[in-house]
C-alpha cells in the first residue's frame, strides 16, 4: 500500500497505567496479552494512504509499564491496518522487547522467503489476513486467498489469525473445517447481531472450534457489546470458553483504537467473570498463547 501523503491528527494521550484496574484474581506465572499493537512516529513509520483512525499513543514504553501493572509478562504484537504490510515499526518492537514478544505479520503475497525467514528471526509467528479489506469478493475467491496464506504459514510453523467481519466467518465456516494449518478468528468471531448474526450461526462457530483447527480470542468485548454492556458479550465468550478451552487465547485489544482512555485492567477482569475455573485461565492466558506463538 502506499504511504499517506499527509499527516493524520495525533490521537489524545493514552490511560496512565497507575489509573488501571488491578486484576481481581492472581495472574499464572507467564501470563500473556495474545493482541496488542505498537505504533511510532509517521517520521519514522509512514502509515497506508488511507487510514480508517489517527495515529493512536501507543508506544511501546507506554505498553511495557501497563503489562507491569497487570502483571503480564509476555505480549503478541498484532500488526495494525494502519501500516498496511510495512512491518517495521512492529518488527523494531520486536527486537526492543526481545524473548517475552512475538508477532503477526501483514503480508504480500509475493514476499520473498529471506523476508519471512527474518520475520520469524524476529519472532513472527503468524500472519494476519484482513478480511475486511477483502469482503466484498466472492466467497470462492476469499477461499483462495486463504489457501494460498495457509500454505506460506505451513512452511514456517506459523499460523492464520482473520481479521473478519462475521458474516464473512459465517460463509467460510465449512470451508474452514477443512483448513490444515491452524487459524485463530479476532474478536470471539465478530458476530454481530446488527449484521444479521444469529445464534444458530455462533452454534456452528463453536462446532468449527471444536472440532477443526480454529482457535477463538477473546478480545475487544466492546466492539462486539458497542453500546450495550459489557454483560451482553458474557454469554458468547462463556460458551467459547465452555466449548474448547484449550483453544481459547485473551487478548487486550490496546490501545483501544478509538478510545485509548479505556481501562485495559477491567477488560482483563472480565476473563474472571467468563470463568472461576483457575487452570481454565492459566490455560488461557499462559499455556495456549506458549503453545500457539512458540514461547
Amino acid at each position: 500500500m502506499a504511504n499517506s501523503t499527509e499527516t493524520p491528527l495525533i490521537s489524545t494521550p493514552m490511560r496512565d497505567s497507575a489509573t488501571l484496574e488491578l486484576p481481581a484474581f492472581d495472574m499464572p506465572p507467564h501470563a500473556c496479552d495474545a493482541h496488542m499493537h505498537v505504533f511510532g512516529p509517521l517520521e519514522d513509520y509512514p502509515c497506508v494512504a488511507r487510514p480508517h483512525y489517527t495515529l493512536p499513543d501507543g508506544k511501546l514504553a507506554s505498553y511495557l509499564r501497563l503489562m507491569n501493572v497487570l502483571q503480564l509478562e509476555r505480549f503478541v504484537i498484532v500488526q495494525p491496518s494502519f501500516y498496511g504490510t510495512d512491518n517495521r515499526c512492529m518488527i523494531d518492537a520486536l527486537r526492543a522487547a526481545g524473548p517475552i514478544a512475538r508477532g503477526v505479520v501483514m503480508i504480500e503475497e509475493d514476499t520473498d522467503a529471506a523476508t519471512l525467514d527474518a520475520f520469524h528471526a524476529a519472532g513472527v509467528r503468524a500472519v494476519r489476513l484482513d478480511l475486511f479489506a477483502r469482503s466484498s469478493l466472492p466467497t470462492a475467491e476469499i477461499q483462495q486467498y486463504i489457501a494460498r496464506m495457509a500454505k506460506r504459514c505451513a512452511s514456517l510453523g506459523w499460523h492464520l489469525q482473520f481479521y473478519a467481519p462475521g458474516w464473512v466467518v459465517r460463509n467460510l465456516i465449512p470451508f474452514l473445517g477443512d483448513v490444515q494449518t491452524e487459524f485463530v478468528i479476532d474478536h470471539m468471531g465478530y458476530m454481530l447481531e446488527e449484521d444479521g448474526l444469529t445464534e444458530t450461526d455462533f452454534a456452528r462457530l463453536l462446532g468449527l472450534l471444536r472440532d477443526g483447527n480454529c482457535w477463538l480470542k477473546l478480545s475487544a468485548p466492546y466492539r462486539i457489546a458497542k453500546h450495550r454492556g459489557y454483560e451482553a458479550v458474557a454469554p458468547m465468550a462463556k460458551g467459547i470458553i465452555e466449548a474448547a478451552p484449550h483453544k481459547v487465547i485473551w487478548g487486550s485489544d490496546w490501545p483501544h483504537i478509538p478510545d485509548g482512555s479505556r481501562d485495559t485492567g477491567v477488560l482483563l477482569n472480565l476473563l474472571g467473570t467468563w470463568t472461576n475455573d483457575a487452570s481454565v485461565r492459566q490455560a488461557i492466558l499462559a499455556d495456549n498463547p506458549a503453545r500457539l506463538f512458540d514461547f
